[in-house]
């Protein structure tokens, strides 16, 4: 039943200076060496429709609005707005390798970082930053290489297994292994919200055949679709541990007084961050 109530221990949330913010508990004994979290709706100065903490400038929101918010995301984070680095979104499968000289890409100075749908990095002290209001939100930290990525799995980053393809580029990259990864699938819209029609079942029955798993339909009812099951096989079949896998249960439809949600919001909403840096 979809409710407005989150009920997971595995989520926590925490508040600095009226910034919500979601950590995950697997990430949390790498406190030593890692930054994360997951933004909310909660503690920005947004209004209208981006209410209130809007991380999006490609949102109906103001610059200098959206700027503050970072700025408050930052500090509760206790990381520097010039070290984050900014995704450019298309739902595709596309990931970039992130280095010291992409540092303030996207927020503070222009980027070149075009069509790149995931973001991943070696280096200390670089906040990586992907966006959401529905999709799925992949996390992957390395504990063997110490290196992490993030990638923005929408419907179609789900149907292209982006999930597996950034698990790939960080073992051709830093020489990852799969085994090493503790990886969180983060608040997203769930399978109870998640209706479809027939062309995105096909291309899924299509695209990844095992799917068929995580889709199902009651009599008189839309096709619904598992997103989150669909990223946690496929990274189990990049080889990443089941038990290193944490997922969130927060639908974001469902939880849209505090989350951002596309179809929640009917698309009149802002935009969540993923962000993760290493220390």
């Amino acid at each position: 039943m979809c409710t407005d109530t989150i009920k997971d221990d595995k989520n926590l949330f925490f508040q600095k200076n009226g910034v919500k913010l979601l950590k995950f508990r697997i990430f949390e004994q790498y406190n030593d060496k890692l930054v994360h979290c997951f933004t909310t709706r909660i503690g920005g100065v947004s209004t209208g429709e981006c209410e209130s903490l809007n991380l999006g400038f490609k949102r109906r929101d103001s610059r200098e609005n959206v700027i503050e918010n970072y700025k408050r995301v930052c500090s509760a984070l206790d990381i520097n707005i010039e070290d984050i680095v900014l995704s450019d979104q298309v739902h595709d499968k596309k990931i970039k390798t992130v280095y010291e000289s992409d540092r303030g890409k996207g927020i503070l100075k222009n980027s070149d970082i075009i069509g790149v749908d995931g973001l991943i990095t070696n280096k200390k002290n670089i906040a990586l930053v992907t966006f959401y209001a529905d999709c799925v939100p992949v996390y992957i930290f390395d504990t063997g290489k110490t290196a992490i990525g993030l990638a923005h799995s929408g419907w179609k980053g789900t149907l292209k297994e982006i999930a597996r393809e950034m698990v790939e580029k960080m073992h051709a990259e830093y020489g990852s292994r799969p085994s090493d990864m503790k990886a969180v699938i983060g608040p997203s819209i769930g399978k109870c919200c998640f209706e479809v029609g027939d062309e995105v079942v096909d291309a899924f029955l299509t695209g990844i055949p095992w799917s068929k798993s995580f889709i199902s339909k009651n009599d008189g009812e839309k096709w619904k679709i598992d997103l989150k099951a669909v990223v946690k096989k496929t990274l189990m079949n990049s080889g990443v541990l089941e038990e290193n896998i944490e997922v969130s249960n927060i639908c974001t439809k469902c939880c849209k007084s505090i989350f951002f949600s596309y179809r929640g919001d009917e698309g009149k909403t802002g935009s969540l961050a993923a962000i993760m840096q290493l220390k």
